[in-house]
């Protein structure tokens, strides 16, 4: 268990409406989940981050896992270390597309296969749950791309 303060309610709701409730990470609704998503800093409390809202992101709990104090992971297909995805410096959609079915995050970038490849977003029980919202016309999100 952390020993950082907790955030204010106020700045966890700040934070949920900005994200339109979506794991800025995956794109997972937290609406549809049983769980409310967390908040990550991005960059780390421990590595200097702040807990203003331009440090903070709205992240299910699978991806602030794997996250961690990662700001940083190997492009799998050059082998260099990149930074990861940062959702407030960049766009999802210049980084990430879905595949055309709305089951896979589709990399565009190396900072997009460094975070697949570290946040994991295309395991296995995502897709299961993508795969349900897209039958019933609830994923992908509103306004993101689709690989054609």
């Amino acid at each position: 268990m952390s020993n950082l303060p907790k955030l204010p309610t106020y700045l966890r709701e700040q934070v949920r409406k900005r994200a339109n409730y979506l794991c800025e990470y995956c794109h997972t609704s937290e609406r549809w989940q049983y769980v409310r998503f967390t908040i990550d800093h991005i960059v780390p409390a421990l590595e200097g981050g702040g807990k203003d809202l331009e440090n903070l992101a709205l992240a299910c709990f699978h991806c602030n896992r794997r996250k961690s104090n990662n700001q940083a992971a190997k492009d799998p297909e050059t082998s260099a270390v990149v930074s990861i995805f940062n959702p407030r410096a960049q766009l999802w959609s210049e980084h990430f597309t879905w595949s055309a079915d709305g089951l896979l995050v589709i990399p565009r970038t190396a900072n997009g296969r460094a975070t697949v490849g570290l946040l994991q977003l295309n395991r296995e029980r995502i897709v299961e749950i993508r795969r349900a919202d897209v039958e019933v016309r609830r994923h992908p999100p509103e306004g993101d791309p689709i690989k054609r």
